[in-house]
């Protein structure tokens, strides 16, 4: 069996609250120098950045000492550098704390605020904003909440525990529930558990269902509904696809409003344009402590807009 190798640890800090790019070179190859390799394999940054990045010394090796333009091509080098970071609009919502200890972080997070670093979206994320708040470089997220969706999320303190955490996701030891805002349907009959197979697929935005085993499961209840306006539901799903459930509450024919891509996929909004947030929010996340055995009990405080204040959401 093929022994991985031992990685060094990053000569470069955190910057912004995110890691810098780590690359290995292949072991085999007929590239000259190290500069050649990563030009191509980084084409995509576009002409000359890579050669730039090498004349400003922003490529380093283990040591943390600049690579230089001509140095000799070594299989299995690691090097480092920072990419550059295009400016990101604000989420002008506040993370909060909601546990802190030395092993975990639980946060309620705002809508339009992404769990961790992805696409556009990496400098305003809830792991970057967090590391860069709390002091803590070495955080990590045990699991994501689509960047649409608010609540609660689990983040651990320290690398070595992570893995245990994330176990708990994987294995469904954690009680997830959920709130929703939605239209009424008097003719629907809830609570009732909706079982369905889900595909996602790369580069499609939208979920949808297919005929096959169930890999997708989540109990609806009604909690409470106004005459001539929204309920109320609570959503206990006991299984983690992409977009469950919003997919599962458009099938039920009362799709979460706010919700961009169900029941069509609408015109993406301006950056920067935070009204009308999709009315999904994690409310509890319930677990036994893998690392302390502590019982633990979350729960978040916010009021989905479109509950509290329907006409303002509406409008």
């Amino acid at each position: 069996m093929t022994r991985r190798p031992r990685v060094p640890p990053s000569p470069l800090p955190q910057r912004l609250g995110i890691d810098p790019v780590r690359v290995r070179l292949p072991l085999e190859g007929a590239w000259a120098t190290a500069r050649e390799y990563l030009v191509e394999r980084l084409s995509g940054a576009g002409a000359g950045v890579v050669e730039g990045m090498f004349a400003a010394g922003d490529i380093v090796g283990a040591d943390g000492r600049a690579v230089a333009p001509d140095a000799a091509y070594e299989p299995g080098m690691f090097v480092w550098f920072h990419r550059e970071l295009p400016p990101e609009v604000p989420v002008p919502f506040p993370l909060e704390i909601v546990h802190r200890d030395q092993h975990i972080v639980v946060v309620d997070k705002p809508h339009f605020l992404a769990t961790t670093p992805r696409g556009s979206h990496v400098t305003e994320s809830a792991l970057a904003r967090l590391r860069r708040e709390l002091d803590i470089p070495a955080l990590g997220a045990a699991h994501r909440l689509d960047r649409l969706t608010a609540g609660l999320v689990l983040f651990t303190v320290r690398p070595e525990e992570r893995g245990a955490y994330q176990s708990l996701f994987r294995d469904k030891r954690v009680r997830k529930e959920y709130e929703a805002v939605a239209p009424y349907d008097p003719g629907l009959a809830l609570p009732r558990t909706v079982r369905s197979r889900i595909v996602k697929e790369r580069g499609v935005l939208a979920a949808y269902e297919v005929e096959g085993e169930p890999n997708a499961v989540s109990r609806v209840e009604l909690t409470e509904h106004r005459t001539g306006g929204p309920a109320r539901y609570r959503l206990l799903p006991s299984t983690g696809q992409t977009h469950q459930l919003r997919v599962h509450m458009n099938t039920l024919g009362v799709p979460i409003l706010g919700d961009p891509l169900y029941p069509v996929v609408t015109a993406p909004v301006p950056a920067g344009d935070f009204r009308r947030p999709l009315q999904l929010l994690a409310r509890a996340l319930t677990f036994t402590d893998p690392v302390t055995g502590v019982e633990h009990r979350f729960r978040s405080g916010r009021v989905l807009e479109a509950w509290g204040a329907y006409e303002d959401w509406a409008t």
